[in-house]
């Protein structure tokens, strides 16, 4: 049971309601409910807070404030109460993002004070499978071992400045995204097609949970682009993911990308809601 304020930083004490909360939309959600599931919410142990917004002493909406600022489950009057506590604490995240309404009243709320934005997407395709792919699924995609985290850094780097607009790499020299690409391969989540040393195609699954999970960095090396690496490798990816990893496999992908859109769905994903972000 949540306690008296509108808006509260959580603590441990509210992880099963939390993540009752969560489970509402398990696809949706994936991102902040597998964090809560593995580290619970603490925020030392979280690296974020999150937030909870009640009304009548039940929690009814959430907002991770990290890296990013994930808004879930928001109403109207959610957006506005951590709208209100996002501009008192100032500006710590990197992005906005989660689903498209929440995302944009929470912006519209805080341009203000926040903006400018480096760019906002407002529309990004949230699109998941639950069966393996009619594509026959590239046999030469696998798990990434630990000794071939250098050889596919650079393409993680690579596929990061692309999508984002710029490089993550910072003022360590790359050392804490380095780490962030070697757990994701140490946790069996890097996938990639390598030949002779070099990464052709690549993903990670980023966030995954018993109900679903999320793919995230998809790259194909520019020379092999227009060759359907993609097609055949996503097919891979969730071959593997459905077996190995979680029931439903998911990911968003902006708008304008129409050539990520195509592959995507003759790989058999589908589109089940929207996502939107906000880049700083």
């Amino acid at each position: 049971m949540l306690r008296t304020a509108p808006v509260r930083v959580l603590d441990d004490s509210d992880v099963a309601e939390a993540l009752a909360l969560l489970a509402a939309d398990p696809v949706a959600n994936v991102l902040i409910a597998a964090r809560v599931e593995a580290a619970g919410l603490d925020p030392w142990r979280l690296g974020a807070e999150i937030w909870g917004y009640a009304e009548h002493g039940r929690l009814q909406a959430l907002c991770h404030a990290g890296a990013n600022l994930a808004p879930t489950r928001a109403s109207t009057q959610a957006v506005r109460a951590f709208a209100d506590k996002a501009r008192r604490q100032g500006r710590r995240c990197s992005s906005i993002v989660g689903p498209a309404e929440a995302v944009r009243s929470l912006w519209s709320a805080l341009r203000e004070t926040w903006g400018p934005a480096r760019d906002v997407r407002p529309s990004q395709p949230l699109l998941s499978i639950a069966r393996p792919s009619p594509v026959p699924a590239d046999p030469a995609v696998r798990p990434v071992r630990p000794d071939e985290v250098d050889a596919v850094l650079p393409a993680c780097v690579a596929m990061f400045t692309e999508e984002v607009g710029v490089s993550p790499i910072g003022g360590d020299g790359g050392l804490l995204y380095r780490s962030r690409v070697a757990e994701l391969v140490g946790a069996g989540r890097s996938y990639a097609r390598i030949e002779d040393g070099r990464v052709l195609f690549k993903a990670e699954i980023g966030s995954a949970t018993a109900q679903a999970c999320q793919v995230q960095g998809v790259w194909v090396d520019p020379a092999y682009r227009g060759r359907r690496l993609s097609i055949a490798g996503m097919a891979a990816v969730v071959q593997i993911a459905l077996q190995s990893v979680a029931p439903v496999v998911s990911l968003y992908v902006n708008d304008y990308n129409e050539p990520a859109r195509r592959a995507y769905s003759r790989v058999g994903f589908a589109e089940i809601g929207t996502f939107a972000s906000v880049l700083f």
